[in-house]
């Protein structure tokens, strides 16, 4: 099994080149944290419709079967069981009270009906039933938002628009630079530890060690020596890293103009931008 293939945590997708990958960094990276800021004290309507447009957009740039499988598939299984378990789950509200009306005041109300469907033991509520709301449609919008983004924007990408973002800071004296250079450097690193993990599962399979004759003990003497084996290749990788720029000449990002990517607004990315404003006038009117 190809790990780094198989693993669908924030990897890049490279091919095909989607609508989504032409957008500038700076526009994907407003529309983000209008995900993670929008559900915030909204009603579950709004939330139930940050899901969709999710779904639509990732429908709309048409990413791959696989890819989608990986990235949504499993996510959406997961929410729909959490929703489900929180469905089922006691809400806690089982103390009885008296009402405040009388009972010929209760019979001429509007009726309210606490429960919304109960069979034998499983007694659905209305606390519930948005409780399952917002839990489900919460995560799946914090998680997938994030992750669409890292699918469809390259990690220089991500480096050139926080960049821009946070070049105020300068003024303050920050290391803007600096730390986006580790930002960058990390996520390159990534792939380098799916690698090593790979490169030792597929070492110890192939030596075909009898788990069970080795006993609990044996065992994790033998996991702890891949652990520092992984653990001595990961430092060596980083090393190799620091000596590669360091032959270069790379010294500090002040003394070196570090280029990640050319930044360029076109006309989608306007337009694109623009949406933000109907985006938060509904949010403030409706969600």
């Amino acid at each position: 099994m190809d790990l780094m293939r198989s693993l669908p945590i924030g990897l890049y997708l490279e091919q095909p080149q989607t609508w989504l990958h032409r957008l500038d960094p700076r526009v994907k990276l407003a529309w983000l944290m209008s995900f993670l800021i929008g559900p915030i004290l909204a009603n579950n309507l709004w939330r139930l419709g940050l899901v969709g447009l999710l779904i639509a957009i990732t429908l709309t740039a048409l990413i791959p079967l696989r890819v989608w499988k990986q990235q949504m598939g499993l996510l959406l299984i997961f929410c729909l069981v959490l929703f489900g378990v929180t469905l089922i789950t006691p809400d806690g509200l089982v103390l009885d009270h008296q009402p405040r009306l009388p009972a010929e005041d209760l019979d001429i109300r509007q009726n309210y009906e606490y429960v919304v469907w109960q069979f034998k033991f499983i007694s659905i509520t209305r606390l519930k039933l948005d409780l399952g709301i917002k839990l489900s449609t919460q995560i799946f919008t914090l998680l997938y938002s994030t992750n669409l983004y890292l699918l469809t924007t390259a990690a220089e990408e991500i480096t050139t628009g926080l960049e821009f973002l946070l070049g105020p800071l300068r003024r303050l004296k920050v290391p803007v630079t600096e730390i986006l250079l580790t930002l960058t450097l990390s996520l390159r690193f990534i792939p380098l530890v799916l690698e090593e993990i790979q490169n030792l599962t597929r070492s110890v399979r192939t030596r075909a060690i009898a788990w069970k004759t080795l006993g609990f003990k044996q065992s994790m003497q033998l996991w702890l020596m891949v652990s520092e084996k992984l653990l001595e290749n990961l430092l060596m990788r980083a090393e190799q890293m620091a000596t590669a720029m360091d032959i270069r000449g790379f010294t500090s990002p002040n003394q070196h103009l570090v280029r990640w990517h050319q930044l360029r607004f076109h006309r989608w990315d306007w337009l694109i931008l623009i949406l933000l404003l109907p985006f938060w006038s509904l949010r403030f009117l409706w969600g």
